[in-house]
Protein backbone atom coordinates (compact mmCIF):
# COMPACT_ATOMS: atom_id res chain seq x y z
CA UNK A 1 0.00 0.00 0.00
CA UNK A 2 1.48 3.44 -0.84
CA UNK A 3 1.95 6.41 1.65
CA UNK A 4 -0.50 9.06 1.56
CA UNK A 5 0.12 12.67 3.15
CA UNK A 6 -2.00 15.78 4.25
CA UNK A 7 -0.38 18.76 6.01
CA UNK A 8 -1.53 20.45 8.70
CA UNK A 9 -0.61 23.36 10.32
CA UNK A 10 0.12 23.54 13.92
CA UNK A 11 0.27 26.55 16.92
CA UNK A 12 4.00 27.14 15.85
CA UNK A 13 3.37 29.83 12.68
CA UNK A 14 6.58 28.81 11.48
CA UNK A 15 6.01 24.44 11.85
CA UNK A 16 3.68 22.84 9.07
CA UNK A 17 2.95 18.85 10.14
CA UNK A 18 2.98 16.39 7.44
CA UNK A 19 0.87 13.48 8.63
CA UNK A 20 1.28 10.10 6.45
CA UNK A 21 -1.36 7.28 6.85
CA UNK A 22 1.50 4.60 7.86
CA UNK A 23 4.56 5.09 10.96
CA UNK A 24 7.56 6.30 9.51
CA UNK A 25 10.09 5.97 11.94
CA UNK A 26 10.61 4.02 15.55
CA UNK A 27 12.05 6.80 16.94
CA UNK A 28 11.34 10.81 16.98
CA UNK A 29 13.96 12.48 15.94
CA UNK A 30 14.96 16.18 15.75
CA UNK A 31 17.29 17.43 13.18
CA UNK A 32 18.48 21.06 13.24
CA UNK A 33 21.05 21.39 10.32
CA UNK A 34 22.46 19.86 7.33
CA UNK A 35 24.97 18.82 9.56
CA UNK A 36 23.02 16.88 11.72
CA UNK A 37 20.95 15.70 8.87
CA UNK A 38 24.04 13.72 7.31
CA UNK A 39 22.89 10.81 8.69
CA UNK A 40 19.02 10.65 7.93
CA UNK A 41 18.55 10.72 3.94
CA UNK A 42 15.08 12.50 4.12
CA UNK A 43 16.48 14.81 6.61
CA UNK A 44 19.41 15.26 3.74
CA UNK A 45 17.21 16.33 0.98
CA UNK A 46 14.25 18.04 2.97
CA UNK A 47 17.41 20.63 4.02
CA UNK A 48 18.08 20.95 0.72
CA UNK A 49 14.96 23.24 0.02
CA UNK A 50 16.73 26.93 1.33
CA UNK A 51 13.70 27.75 3.42
CA UNK A 52 13.84 24.31 6.05
CA UNK A 53 15.53 25.23 9.34
CA UNK A 54 14.59 22.45 11.01
CA UNK A 55 13.13 18.61 10.32
CA UNK A 56 11.23 16.52 13.09
CA UNK A 57 10.23 12.61 12.50
CA UNK A 58 7.98 11.02 14.99
CA UNK A 59 5.62 8.12 14.46
CA UNK A 60 3.24 8.48 11.20
CA UNK A 61 4.73 12.75 10.93
CA UNK A 62 7.40 14.73 10.28
CA UNK A 63 6.99 18.30 11.23
CA UNK A 64 8.85 20.84 9.31
CA UNK A 65 10.28 24.20 10.59
CA UNK A 66 10.76 27.03 7.92
CA UNK A 67 12.56 30.56 8.06
CA UNK A 68 10.30 33.60 7.42
CA UNK A 69 11.52 34.28 4.13
CA UNK A 70 8.53 32.70 2.31
CA UNK A 71 4.60 32.15 3.05
CA UNK A 72 3.44 28.15 4.19
CA UNK A 73 0.94 28.77 0.63
CA UNK A 74 4.15 29.21 -1.17
CA UNK A 75 5.68 26.12 -0.04
CA UNK A 76 3.50 23.54 1.63
CA UNK A 77 2.52 21.55 -1.56
CA UNK A 78 5.59 21.32 -2.83
CA UNK A 79 7.20 19.64 0.57
CA UNK A 80 4.31 17.58 0.70
CA UNK A 81 4.30 16.35 -2.55
CA UNK A 82 8.37 16.22 -2.54
CA UNK A 83 8.04 14.10 0.98
CA UNK A 84 5.40 11.72 -0.64
CA UNK A 85 7.52 10.78 -3.60
CA UNK A 86 10.45 10.36 -1.27
CA UNK A 87 8.70 7.83 1.08
CA UNK A 88 6.36 6.06 -1.90
CA UNK A 89 9.85 5.89 -3.55
CA UNK A 90 12.52 5.35 -0.43
CA UNK A 91 12.84 3.49 2.49
CA UNK A 92 13.83 6.21 5.37
CA UNK A 93 17.28 5.56 6.44
CA UNK A 94 18.26 6.39 9.92
CA UNK A 95 22.22 5.40 10.19
CA UNK A 96 24.32 5.48 13.70
CA UNK A 97 21.91 8.07 15.15
CA UNK A 98 22.61 8.24 18.29
CA UNK A 99 22.26 12.16 19.13
CA UNK A 100 20.79 14.16 22.07
CA UNK A 101 18.06 14.99 19.70
CA UNK A 102 16.56 11.43 19.15
CA UNK A 103 13.89 9.80 21.50
CA UNK A 104 13.33 5.96 21.40
CA UNK A 105 10.28 5.59 21.78
CA UNK A 106 10.44 2.23 22.95
CA UNK A 107 13.00 2.63 25.33
CA UNK A 108 12.65 3.31 29.28
CA UNK A 109 13.54 6.50 30.65
CA UNK A 110 16.23 6.60 33.13
CA UNK A 111 14.88 7.61 36.89
CA UNK A 112 16.85 8.38 39.78
CA UNK A 113 16.22 6.28 42.56
CA UNK A 114 15.52 8.35 45.22
CA UNK A 115 12.60 9.68 43.64
CA UNK A 116 11.52 6.43 41.70
CA UNK A 117 7.85 6.32 42.52
CA UNK A 118 7.21 10.07 41.34
CA UNK A 119 9.53 9.63 38.77
CA UNK A 120 7.87 6.96 37.37
CA UNK A 121 4.40 8.67 38.09
CA UNK A 122 5.18 12.13 35.60
CA UNK A 123 6.52 9.91 33.12
CA UNK A 124 3.18 8.30 32.79
CA UNK A 125 0.93 10.98 33.22
CA UNK A 126 3.45 12.75 30.60
CA UNK A 127 3.35 9.35 28.53
CA UNK A 128 -0.58 9.04 28.55
CA UNK A 129 -1.99 12.21 28.82
CA UNK A 130 0.54 14.51 27.24
CA UNK A 131 2.40 12.98 24.48
CA UNK A 132 -0.63 12.47 22.65
CA UNK A 133 -1.96 16.03 22.69
CA UNK A 134 1.89 17.20 21.78
CA UNK A 135 2.23 14.72 19.21
CA UNK A 136 -1.00 15.67 17.96
CA UNK A 137 0.33 19.40 16.99
CA UNK A 138 3.81 18.05 15.34
CA UNK A 139 6.14 18.12 18.66
CA UNK A 140 7.01 15.58 20.96
CA UNK A 141 7.49 16.28 25.28
CA UNK A 142 9.71 14.13 26.85
CA UNK A 143 10.80 13.73 30.87
CA UNK A 144 13.90 14.91 31.67
CA UNK A 145 14.12 15.15 35.54
CA UNK A 146 12.27 15.22 38.56
CA UNK A 147 14.05 17.61 41.36
CA UNK A 148 13.26 20.15 44.43
CA UNK A 149 9.37 20.13 43.00
CA UNK A 150 10.55 21.31 39.66
CA UNK A 151 9.97 18.66 36.72
CA UNK A 152 12.25 19.42 33.57
CA UNK A 153 11.13 18.22 30.34
CA UNK A 154 12.42 18.48 27.01
CA UNK A 155 10.20 19.76 23.85
CA UNK A 156 11.55 18.84 20.26
CA UNK A 157 9.36 19.34 17.09
CA UNK A 158 6.42 22.34 16.56
CA UNK A 159 6.63 22.82 20.13
CA UNK A 160 10.70 24.28 20.18
CA UNK A 161 10.56 27.88 19.98
CA UNK A 162 6.52 27.83 19.75
CA UNK A 163 5.35 30.66 20.98
CA UNK A 164 2.49 29.20 22.84
CA UNK A 165 4.95 26.35 24.18
CA UNK A 166 5.07 28.42 27.68
CA UNK A 167 1.34 28.53 28.44
CA UNK A 168 1.23 24.74 27.64
CA UNK A 169 3.78 23.92 29.87
CA UNK A 170 2.55 26.19 32.83
CA UNK A 171 -1.70 25.95 31.74
CA UNK A 172 -1.21 22.15 30.73
CA UNK A 173 1.30 20.32 31.32
CA UNK A 174 1.72 21.81 35.49
CA UNK A 175 -1.88 21.98 35.87
CA UNK A 176 -2.27 18.39 34.92
CA UNK A 177 0.77 17.19 37.11
CA UNK A 178 -0.49 18.95 39.80
CA UNK A 179 -3.75 17.61 39.91
CA UNK A 180 -2.39 14.13 39.74
CA UNK A 181 1.02 14.05 41.39
CA UNK A 182 -0.21 17.08 44.41
CA UNK A 183 1.66 19.47 46.40
CA UNK A 184 5.43 17.58 45.19
CA UNK A 185 5.08 19.49 42.02
CA UNK A 186 6.11 23.20 42.31
CA UNK A 187 6.79 23.97 38.47
CA UNK A 188 7.62 22.56 35.24
CA UNK A 189 10.29 24.32 33.29
CA UNK A 190 12.13 23.04 29.78
CA UNK A 191 15.17 22.49 29.03
CA UNK A 192 15.34 23.74 25.46
CA UNK A 193 13.46 26.99 25.79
Amino acid sequence: MLYTIYAESTPNPTTMKFVANKKLVKQSIEVKSPEEAKKINIAQKLFMFPFVENVFLSNNFISITKNRSVEWEDIAMQLREFILDFINNNKIEILDYTKDNSINLNKPKKIKQSNKEIDSQIISLIDNYIKPAVESDGGAIEFHSFENGTVTVVLKGSCSGCPSSQATLKNGVEQLLKDKVGDKIKEVVALNE
